[in-house]
């Protein structure tokens, strides 16, 4: 198929539609089920980017859920805790693949921004990720291929109309993109800067102590930044994102906005968060919005701080460089230790300070990460 029409674009009034390849060539994506719109397709081919790149970054299967061309979350297929198959709705004794662990994982980071997301797998779709898939509120997905199992279970999804999208793996898009806006045509080469292990090697503060964890973890959030509409900051543990701040104007209004989701994920992991009572028939969209009100109303200030005080370890990646140290002050309140970004400011002294003053480790990366 070389071209695809679509309903409309991003709003209704806006026809006629359609994606195609403007050398005339096939399109590198199959629909399988269901109508995909403008912005689906937006999402599909930026979220595949993300993953496929994190997978070949760091060996691990990677998954996306994406919202609006920004991922509310991403994850690389680690195993889940007890606390995590609780804290994501799992059944304790579900088997799970690598990559149904790295979607559960993506979907956690934000669970209410990912209501109705549209999710991304860099490896094939299993039976394990389109059960977990069926239970929550989504627009659809992308991957390199589903097994027949998984194919059947997410074609009952949404009365039989849930997209889902097959890509051919092996795609690699022209060096030259173009973009029209207001009747002006913009060209840029493509963004194929390869993020990898010796981007960190430039440790700019006194503590130089950089684990192999803290290399994944810098590794999943630069990638993701990446793919995240700017201006925008990360926070990642154990391979996954836990906040992110996206499409803002001013960083530190990333930096708060990402800290606080941040804060929000690892509250859901508070004792009392974990014993609320929730009967079985109720629907896990729900179960979100109950956690959500009684964090804000039904934990006091100091329960909170007491146990946003105990989350450690955690690493903080931005897609240019920070022009104060109050985006590092607001960092360590959520447990920042690592911090990847690419330098260049004017204060990087100034900056470099507030984070000794914390004992932290920063390294100065040199590339920007800007996406629009």
């Amino acid at each position: 198929m070389t071209e695809l029409e679509l309903k409309y674009g991003c709003n209704p009034n806006q026809k006629p539609a359609r994606i195609f390849m403007r050398d005339g060539s096939e399109l590198p994506v199959t629909v399988l089920n269901g109508k995909p719109g403008y912005i689906n397709f937006l999402d599909a081919l930026n979220s595949w980017q993300l993953v496929k790149e994190l997978k070949e970054a760091t060996g691990l299967p990677a998954a996306a859920s994406f919202k609006h061309v920004s991922p509310a979350g991403a994850a690389v297929g680690k195993p889940l805790t007890a606390v995590d198959r609780q804290v994501y709705f799992v059944e304790p004794d579900a088997d799970l693949s690598p990559i149904a662990c790295a979607y559960i994982r993506a979907r956690g980071t934000d669970r209410m921004s990912s209501y109705g997301d549209w999710a991304a797998l860099s490896d094939v779709c299993d039976a394990a990720t389109a059960a977990y898939l069926k239970g929550e509120v989504s627009d659809g997905i992308i991957a390199p291929g589903y097994t027949p199992e998984a194919l059947e279970i997410l074609k009952s999804k949404k009365k039989g109309n849930y997209n889902i999208v097959q890509i051919d793996p092996d795609y690699t898009c022209p060096q030259q993109e173009y973009k029209d806006v207001f009747g002006v045509t913009f060209q840029q080469g493509h963004n194929d800067y390869k993020i990898g292990p010796d981007l960190l090697t430039n440790i700019v503060t006194v503590n130089k102590t950089l684990p192999e964890s803290a290399v994944t973890d810098m590794i999943v959030s630069l990638i993701t930044l990446k793919y995240t509409q700017s201006n925008s900051v990360c926070y990642v543990k154990d391979g996954m994102t836990i906040g992110g701040g996206a499409g803002q104007q001013s960083r530190i209004h990333c930096t708060r906005l990402a800290g606080n989701k941040a804060d929000i994920w690892w509250l859901r992991q508070h004792p009392k968060v974990l014993a609320l009572p929730f009967p079985a028939d109720v629907r896990r969209p729900d179960r979100d919005n109950a956690i959500d009100a009684f964090i804000a109303d039904g934990l006091t200030a100091q329960e909170k701080a007491e146990w946003i005080a105990r989350l450690e370890g955690v690493t903080l990646g931005s897609d240019a460089f920070f022009p104060f140290g109050d985006n590092v002050e607001r960092a360590q309140q959520s447990g920042v230790k690592y911090i990847a970004q690419p330098g260049g400011s004017i204060r990087d002294d100034q900056v470099i300070q507030t984070a000794d003053k914390f004992g932290m480790v920063m390294a100065f990366t040199g590339v920007r990460l800007f996406h629009h």
